[in-house]
C-alpha cells in the first residue's frame, strides 16, 4: 500500500504535473486509491484499471514514471519495464523499486527451492526473481540509462525466528545485497 500513499504525497505537494494517472490492476486497489485521494481532498488523479505489460496509453505519454513494487508480480517483468520506458518522455525519469534478490533473501528462495518448496508472498500469486543487476539489464535494454541506484534493508536471517534489520549496514557500498532496491533512469 506504500505506493499509492507516495502518489497521494507527490499530488499534494504538487510535485509533478498538475495531473497525474495512477494504473493499477485490481479494481480494489484503485478503489481504496481513490478513496483515499477523496479524503486527502486529492482531485488531480486520473484512476484507470490496467495492465503494466501493455498500458494503455501512447508512446512518449508521461514524463515521470513509478513503479513501485509491481514488476515482480507480473508474468514478464522485462516487458513491463519496456512499457514504462516506452510512455515516457524524452527526458524523463522512470523510477522503478522492486525487492532484491541478490542477498540473503534470494539465498533463502533458492534454499526453499532445493527442498521442493516454493516461495510465496501471502496474497501474490506471482513472485518473480528481481535483483539490482537484473533490473538494470532490463532497464538498459530499453535503451533508458540508469542515473541511480539504491539499496535498503538489509536482515539477518535465523531459522524460526523473524528476519532482524540491521540498520548499520544499509551503506551505499552494500546496496548491492540490500532487501528492496531503487533505480531511477
Amino acid at each position: 500500500m506504500w505506493p499509492r500513499r507516495i502518489l497521494l504525497r507527490l499530488a499534494r505537494q504538487a510535485m509533478l504535473a498538475p495531473s497525474l494517472v495512477a494504473i493499477d490492476y485490481w479494481l480494489v486497489a484503485i478503489e481504496k486509491g481513490r478513496a483515499h485521494a477523496a479524503a486527502e481532498g486529492i482531485s488531480n488523479v486520473s484512476w484507470q484499471i490496467g495492465d503494466i505489460q501493455a498500458i494503455d496509453h501512447p508512446n512518449a505519454t508521461f514524463d515521470t514514471v513509478f513503479s513501485c513494487e509491481t514488476i515482480e508480480h507480473v508474468p514478464d517483468p522485462r516487458r513491463a519495464v519496456a512499457e514504462l520506458a516506452r510512455v515516457l518522455k524524452p527526458g524523463g525519469r522512470l523510477f522503478l523499486t522492486t525487492p532484491n534478490y541478490f542477498g540473503p533473501f534470494g539465498l533463502y528462495r533458492a534454499y526453499l527451492r532445493l527442498r521442493r518448496r516454493r516461495f510465496t508472498e501471502v496474497g501474490q500469486p506471482i513472485n518473480q526473481l528481481t535483483m539490482i543487476p537484473r533490473n538494470l539489464r532490463w532497464i538498459r535494454r530499453t535503451g533508458l540509462i540508469p542515473k541511480e541506484v539504491a539499496g535498503e534493508g538489509h536482515y539477518l536471517l535465523l531459522p524460526g525466528r523473524e528476519p532482524r534489520r540491521i540498520e548499520w549496514l544499509d551503506l551505499s557500498f552494500l546496496k548491492w545485497f540490500a532487501m528492496h532496491s531503487l533505480m531511477v533512469a
